[in-house]
């Protein structure tokens, strides 16, 4: 089944309560995994490697509105924050949560140009394992 991109929404836990954040137009999830070479010099020209410890990063593009104090993006502004992220399917009868884990917001980006929209962007490094959805 193919999954339309406009149910995919990000969602932040930043003062207890599960918020999503607001108007997003795109979303990038990256998982990497380091390679330890194992081989040694003089067992020939090719380098076996085994896999080595996960990462995980999330960047995530919006329309830049207006925003109050307690707005979920307002307060994701504050980088180096550490914070709960949840990635949701979203459709007409279910909300599931696919993906969780406790992210850095490393990097906010806002971009205005004159007589367009304005434009930001987020991003956010993991710490610790991206698990599996629960609720």
């Amino acid at each position: 089944m193919a999954i339309n991109g406009n149910n995919i929404i990000i969602y932040s836990n930043i003062t207890g309560t599960t918020k999503a954040i607001a108007a997003t137009k795109a979303n990038s999830i990256t998982t990497d995994c380091e390679t330890i070479p194992i081989a040694s010099p003089d067992t020939g020209d090719w380098v076996a490697k085994i896999a080595g410890r996960k990462s995980w990063s999330i960047s995530t593009s919006f329309l830049v509105g207006y925003y109050s104090d307690d707005s979920s993006a307002y307060r994701l502004l504050d980088v180096g924050k550490t914070i709960i992220i949840s990635i949701r399917y979203r459709s007409a009868n279910e909300n599931i949560e696919m993906l969780r884990g406790t992210a850095i917001v490393k990097q906010c980006r806002i971009d205005a140009a004159k007589g367009n929209l304005a434009m930001g962007s987020f991003t956010f490094e993991g710490s610790g394992a991206l698990e599996r959805g629960g609720t």
